[in-house]
């Protein structure tokens, strides 16, 4: 279910027999010259949507800011003041959890925003919620994983083989194959004088182009498979977090306990 798509009594009953929206994570990035701005968004909605069909639950409408700092430097690309970002993605949890649902999974279909929605999620113990948050960190297990390599002629990249077969299986319109480079985008390894590390210009010193593997392999059909083990393995996700007691328990048990702590000055 769609959250823009439902009415208001058809939005009420999908919370009251739900319980759980699902959030998918993009951005506004460059994908090379041969996708779409908004193919992280794009894909990540899509499958939610379809998920949300096999597993019933609420996809929030789609949703394009996040973590893409790295990319200011391309036409097209999307940010907004890091302080403003969690604080707009704060307000829109607590807005979820205000029409009543009690458990939000964020669904990441951007690689930039990986340490953010682990971040978000942490804010959860900043002040007790009336909702939970999940980010499922690994949604294939080992037998989807080897359906998914066995298809694949090269490593998973930006813009590359899987993200541009999604596509072509997703919106199929939207890919520019006569833009898709003759060769694969190596990582230049600018700053490999330095011992293992993380800096902001870290992807843009391994990827000037923003767009890292080989794109020429991609095809509809193997964006078909790709996307059918996404929607199971997210579908799977979905019913495992309805049926969650343990960590609304836990979270419960964490916030008593602060309270305990806290009314400890005020006993003497």
């Amino acid at each position: 279910m769609q959250w823009e798509m439902l009415t208001a009594p058809e939005f009420a009953r999908a919370v009251q027999e739900t319980g759980t929206c699902v959030l998918a994570l993009g951005v506004l990035e460059r994908h090379g010259d041969h996708l779409p701005l908004g193919t992280d968004f794009l894909n990540a909605h899509k499958i939610a949507c379809l998920a949300a069909e096999k597993e019933p639950a609420v996809v929030f409408p789609p949703f394009y800011f996040g973590q893409i700092y790295e990319a200011q430097c391309f036409p097209g690309t999307l940010t907004i003041r890091p302080t403003l970002l969690v604080e707009l993605l704060l307000s829109v949890f607590d807005a979820i959890g205000r029409n009543g649902f009690r458990k939000i999974i964020l669904y990441n279909g951007h690689g930039g925003n990986t340490h953010l929605v682990h971040f978000l999620a942490q804010t959860t113990l900043w002040e007790e919620k009336p909702y939970y948050i999940y980010v499922p960190t690994r949604l294939v297990d080992p037998e989807q994983e080897k359906k998914l390599y066995s298809i694949l002629e090269t490593k998973p990249g930006h813009a590359g083989e899987l993200e541009t077969s999604l596509i072509m299986a997703n919106f199929p319109g939207l890919v520019k194959r006569e833009a898709i480079p003759q060769k694969p985008a190596l990582p230049l390894g600018r700053a490999s004088h330095l011992p293992p590390m993380f800096a902001g210009i870290s992807w843009y010193s391994n990827y000037p182009d923003h767009y890292a593997g080989d794109a020429r392999a991609a095809s509809e059909e193997k964006g078909r498979v790709i996307l059918q083990l996404a929607v199971d393995a997210l579908a799977k996700y979905i019913a495992a977090v309805k049926a969650d007691q343990v960590l609304p328990t836990l979270t419960r048990e964490f916030f008593q306990r602060q309270k305990e702590v806290s009314s400890l000055g005020k006993a003497e």
